[in-house]
């Protein structure tokens, strides 16, 4: 209805007008079922690198971009422009104007290099940043990486009723009556393309949303995606609360997970419902290092030897061999240095096993190394055999390995844990701490409204990419940059080496708006540009967050909270209950068990129950001292245990059976939650470009590859930093090897180009530009690279843009 209205409105005859509107409102009343939504006039794209000639489509700056003109004729310092609407010339300011592009009809694209910033120089991993329209910036990324896409995630506009989204141009707000169908209009373009971009075999699609539409959303998903599974869960992102007139409080928001083909969901330690994970779900690692008097070197032998650890990082190298009383100490293996089992009061330990058995253990990831310490290695712990034997049985399971190929566990589905539930109550999902505050800290007195908390984005992409090391990672609503510097911290905690690209348009604020107009300023001039959301938000919080810096140059002053956890030693609590546990009947025995409230059930309790010792149960109680030996034996194996009672009522009897445990099970390995300072920075680069278009009638050859190098760059998978080219010269062929791609511009110098290649194996995408098909599949076959694609000499054909053909 709203582009019928809109033709409505150009009858020049009141009386016709009038009839067909009053049809048309008739025909608006009549009930629908399902989604139905109206489709509008075709949004339209300001092309702002585009000069304005005759013939030119343009839009007066500022004003509704839809009310187009065609130019007739330029003289000087204006221009002649034809309203199809009004039927009549005008005659306009060419400062004025900005040539635009309708939907449907050919743009020719190109990336440019604003900026970019590099945290690690021998790292090939580059993020992008566009800076554009994302309907276009989508379209040009399915050319570049279709059916490739792991993770899309968006936060789009939610379309609130405020001024807080624009339609062609124009803020859409609560009095216009189309304005649900102009969202879902915008919404449906942009999820059709982004569905191109999603891998078939497994991927996901991410959208967060509120109340005002997501009925409206899960629809239009249901409606695009008919093959996936979706589901939608709640999140809270302010638990005080956002007040409203006569209304609710507001304390979440939803989650669209749309998943697609063999995807596969993560599972944590987490039910997501909770705010910590109780410490009786939790697997323990055990210390590394013995104690007690079982530990000593002396009862073990064979348990005294080096462990190596890497001089330059402090990481694991190797283990050294048996070290028996009265031989030498081994030197280390150059480059490295020796941690020894501990020495405590003159008397030496050893390590919990013999070194074949650390190989294996380590071998097969049940050995655990915390963050290391300049010149002291790493913390160790282990798994133990009824751990991994508990594994074997499916009570433990392994839920994935970490940088150093440790095995991250987790109890069971149906022992310990449970499968994430559909409502998430995180503390650290808070949008004002984690989102608002940490754009404060990174661009004081820089304001952007609504940010998603850095914890919440990156658990939301951390279930579904925590396997896939190498994922790439779309956001094309990226705001203020949050999804980027999610991936930075996913990839901190466990090594990985995703890839992120974000697009955003550089809009400005409605209040930044007014203030710059009043001021004489335009879209398109530079003081205007640089108050928009991709320079003003984005790309600073980007590039300083990867260089651990503030604005202003100042360190970063917090610290990133993450999932890693460190293993720390505790003592187990060990109690003395007074009295004669060995003449107590089963009754004062379950009062006992009662007055403990521990994890013990009464019925774990029988009549000759001389201890109860089990390894579901984090708590032991000795009732009878004449079974000391058996429960020692048989604890020995219990790690889980962390509270002990002994009841007797003999100080002396408690105090050596006391000794006796600490020398059986040592203290408690417990894991602390990591945390890093922002002032660290990641070891990661990003590279900012915006998206440009050109006239093609403007295209040089000599021009060609300037201003569609970075276009190749991402498509061959933009590893290092983006080439460029100087001079107007095109050679015969181009080798950038450190960006593992080459491109032969002279097919008769093919020859010269396979020998070329061939001395580079780390290239994988070659460009061939050759309008011969046959000759470039001869070509592509015997040059044996993972990828090659065929570009035309004609620039235009290969990169149209914004048409069916796209």
């Amino acid at each position: 209805m709203a582009a019928l209205d809109d033709l409505i409105q150009q009858i020049s005859d009141p009386e016709l007008r009038a009839r067909i509107q009053k049809e048309a409102d008739r025909l608006l009343k009549q009930k629908k079922f399902g989604l139905v939504f109206e489709e509008h006039i075709p949004e339209c794209t300001p092309l702002w690198d585009i000069p304005i000639k005759r013939g030119s489509l343009v839009a007066p700056k500022g004003a509704k971009i839809q009310e187009t003109y065609v130019v007739t004729a330029i003289s000087g310092e204006t221009a002649e422009c034809w309203s199809e609407v009004e039927k009549a010339t005008k005659t306009l300011p060419v400062k004025d104007l900005v040539a635009v592009a309708r939907f449907g009809q050919p743009i020719y694209p190109c990336l440019k290099l604003m900026d970019s910033v590099c945290n690690a120089p021998d790292s090939d991993l580059w993020h992008t940043l566009i800076e554009a329209d994302n309907y276009h910036a989508l379209q040009l990324l399915t050319y570049l990486y279709a059916g490739k896409v792991d993770c899309i995630y968006i936060d789009p506009p939610y379309n609130t009723g405020a001024k807080d989204w624009k339609y062609n141009n124009d803020y859409v707000d609560s009095s216009d009556s189309y304005r649900h169908s102009k969202w879902l209009s915008m919404m449906q373009k942009r999820l059709k393309i982004a569905k191109k971009l999603l891998n078939s075999k497994g991927s996901v699609l991410i959208v967060t949303i509120d109340e005002k539409e997501y009925l409206h959303l899960g629809c239009l998903l249901e409606e695009i995606f008919p093959e996936a599974n979706v589901q939608m869960i709640s999140t809270v992102i302010n638990p005080k609360g956002t007040a409203r007139a006569n209304e609710f409080s507001r304390v979440d928001e939803y989650i669209f997970f749309v998943m697609i083909g063999g995807y596969e969901l993560t599972r944590t330690g987490r039910d997501m419902l909770t705010q910590d994970v109780s410490e009786d779900n939790s697997v323990r690692w055990r210390g590394f290092p013995r104690t007690g008097r079982k530990g000593l070197r002396p009862v073990n032998p064979g348990s005294w030897y080096p462990v190596y650890f890497n001089s330059d990082d402090d990481s694991f190298h190797s283990v050294g061999d048996a070290v028996y009383d009265g031989q030498d100490n081994p030197p280390a293996p150059q480059g490295t240095y020796a941690i020894w089992p501990p020495v405590r009061n003159g008397e030496e330990y050893s390590w919990a096993v013999i070194p074949s058995t650390f190989r294996h253990l380590h071998e097969i990831g049940a050995i655990k190394f915390g963050r290391p310490s300049k010149g002291r290695g790493c913390s160790i712990s282990y798994l133990t055999n009824n751990q991994l034997k508990k594994i074997q049985e499916g009570k433990i399971i392994v839920t994935g390995h970490d940088a150093n190929g440790s095995m991250e566990v987790a109890y069971a589905t149906d022992s310990k844990t449970t499968a994430p539930k559909t409502q998430w109550n995180l503390t650290l999902h808070e949008a004002g701490a984690y989102g608002t505050n940490i754009i404060a800290a990174i661009i004081p007195g820089r304001r952007f409204a609504f940010p998603k908390s850095i914890y919440a984005v990156k658990d939301a992409l951390n279930f579904f990419v925590k396997e896939k090391p190498d994922a790439l990672i779309v956001d094309f609503f990226a705001g203020s940059g949050t999804t980027l510097h999610a991936v930075n911290l996913l990839n901190a905690e466990d090594g990985g080496h995703r890839r992120c690209i974000m697009v955003t348009n550089n809009e400005v604020s409605e209040v930044e708006a007014t203030s710059l107009s009043a001021q004489g300023f335009q879209p398109g001039d530079e003081e205007w540009e640089r108050w928009g959301i991709a320079r003003y938000v984005n790309w600073p919080r980007t590039k300083c967050s990867i260089l651990g810096v503030d604005v202003n140059g100042n360190p970063i002053p917090d610290n990133y909270i993450t999932t890693c956890k460190n293993t720390v030693e505790i003592d187990r609590k060990i109690v003395q209950i007074a009295m004669d546990g060995g003449a107590l009947s089963t009754d004062a025995k379950k009062s006992i068990i009662d007055l403990l409230n521990c994890d013990i059930p009464k019925k774990a309790l029988t009549e000759n129950s001389n201890y109860i010792l089990n390894e579901d149960y984090t708590t032991s109680v000795i009732f009878n001292l004449d079974c000391e030996e058996e429960w020692l034996d048989a604890l020995e194996e219990q790690t889980q245990v962390s509270k002990i009672y002994v009841v007797t009522n003999k100080k002396s009897a408690f105090n050596k059976l006391k000794a006796a445990i600490k020398d059986t099970l040592g203290p408690i390995t417990i894991d602390e939650t990591v945390t890093f300072p922002m002032s660290d920075g990641f070891k990661a680069n990003a590279a900012f470009f915006k998206l440009g278009f050109l006239d093609k009638n403007a295209v040089a050859l000599g021009r060609q590859f300037k201003e569609i190098l970075s276009t190749l760059w991402m498509k061959a998978g933009a590893y290092g930093k983006c080439p460029e080219l100087s001079g107007d010269v095109i050679p015969n062929m181009l080798l950038f090897p450190n960006n593992r791609f080459a491109i032969l511009t002279e097919e008769n110098t093919f020859a010269e180009f396979e020998s070329a290649v061939g001395q580079h194996p780390e290239i994988e995408t070659v460009f061939i530009i050759t309008d011969y098909e046959a000759g470039y599949r001869m070509m592509a076959q015997r040059l044996r690279v993972k990828n090659t694609y065929q570009l035309y000499r004609d620039y235009l054909d290969n990169f149209r843009i914004n048409t069916d053909r796209s």
